[in-house]
């Protein structure tokens, strides 16, 4: 008898060590938070399909690095003031990342060192027609009016205690651009970049229950009935020149701006020049399909409990959706007062397409006008603003990272 309970209690022991060891013992409430909260957001890109090329492998980012014991990522490498307290010069801890670094360390570099937002800017550049923006200059005023949001975000982020440079990282959710956003967050709030990521591609996903009540509100149905006359034809030598002159103008003007416009211009170059179709092939499909998984999931990755279960994650989110709101409204007043001042020839629902998501927005703006009219066709006048506002958000963020970097 003294035998066998020796046996159960030495396999008890053992029983009891391998517990120690795994991951269920050894987890943060935190961690099985942020596990719940990964799932849910792989059930909106499977299941709801909200935004799904991004979101899916933010979600899975996400549950990768709050695995307990999983090590997946090490943000002390790229955390300036543990950089600092080391000893280190640079945005990065090189020694430690070679050392002990993973796969998700060497793919954040990418983020870290803003590698993968023009990168993807180059593909949407070569997948974007911006004939509709130049046979209505007008639209630019609309993409312009729709930044409304970033701005007023930025200062209500600043009333409400954040840092200027936390504030500007907020700020620019109201953009509706992820790679934008990200782009701002990973050199000025680089701890925020996680909930700020998940912020800006959930309210792009859902910019068809946010806009819509907000573009009704503020017109009226006669408004909204307006059937626009037909876009001019832009010449070929026109969309080869766009891009090139406003590469040159924002060189000039807003340096800071030129990495994400200047990989935009050249995609959309790559299809217009219409000699490197082998180019426009890559950029638009294999190159940027390969960029959104390495960002998607090193973004996601950094969303670690320890950041995104903080009171600062509510505050995000809820000046996020304020941030789209007032971009939205922006635009469509504005749209109003061209309404008004073309003799009644311009819809105002074009307007709430000045936010960047792409080509979301317009159609949104495309399904609310056939509601008040079903004969009308506002696609290819609201992808003029919505292809202004991919510039204004990223010429916003050069202006914002030129006053606070």
């Amino acid at each position: 008898m003294t035998g066998i309970a020796t046996f159960f209690d030495a396999f008890a022991n053992t029983l009891g060590e391998m517990w120690q060891k795994t991951g269920f013992s050894t987890g943060t409430w935190q961690q099985f938070v942020m596990i719940g909260i990964a799932c849910f957001l792989i059930y909106l890109a499977v299941v709801r399909k909200f935004e799904p090329l991004l979101l899916l492998p933010i979600a899975f980012g996400m549950l990768l690095s709050n695995l307990p014991m999983g090590n997946m990522i090490h943000m002390e490498y790229f955390d300036p003031d543990r950089i600092k307290e080391a000893g280190i010069e640079g945005m990065v801890n090189y020694k430690g990342l070679l050392k002990d670094g993973g796969l998700l360390d060497f793919l954040y570099l990418g983020v870290k060192l803003g590698i993968y937002p023009p990168l993807i800017f180059l593909g949407i550049g070569a997948m974007t027609d911006f004939g509709p923006l130049l046979a209505n200059p007008r639209s630019l005023l609309l993409g312009a009016a729709a930044q409304l949001g970033i701005f007023t975000s930025f200062l209500g982020a600043l009333l409400w205690a954040f840092t200027p440079e936390e504030a500007a990282s907020i700020g620019i959710i109201g953009g509706a651009d992820g790679p934008t956003a990200i782009y701002v967050t990973k050199t000025l709030a680089p701890a925020l970049l996680g909930p700020i990521a998940v912020a800006a591609y959930s309210y792009m996903a859902l910019v068809p229950v946010i806009q819509p009540p907000i573009m009704r509100l503020l017109t009226t149905k006669k408004e909204r009935a307006v059937v626009m006359e037909q876009l001019r034809v832009v010449s070929r030598t026109e969309k080869i020149l766009f891009p090139i002159v406003v590469t040159i103008l924002v060189a000039l003007l807003i340096p800071d701006a030129t990495p994400l416009v200047g990989m935009l211009m050249l995609g959309n170059l790559f299809r217009e020049s219409g000699v490197v179709d082998r180019l426009v092939k890559t950029s638009a499909n294999e190159l940027i399909n390969i960029v959104t998984i390495f960002l998607g999931v090193t973004v996601g990755a950094t969303a670690t409990g320890a950041t995104f279960l903080d009171p600062k994650t509510l505050k995000i989110i809820v000046l996020g959706v304020a941030a789209f709101a007032v971009g939205t409204a922006g635009g469509v007043l504005l749209g109003k007062l061209l309404y008004v001042t073309s003799g009644g020839k311009v819809n105002p629902l074009i307007g709430s397409a000045g936010v960047s998501a792409v080509p979301m927005a317009a159609r949104v703006s495309q399904v609310e006008g056939q509601k008040a009219n079903p004969s009308n066709f506002l696609l290819m006048h609201a992808m003029g603003p919505n292809v202004a506002g991919v510039i204004g958000s990223a010429v916003a963020a050069g202006i914002l990272l030129a006053l606070l970097a």
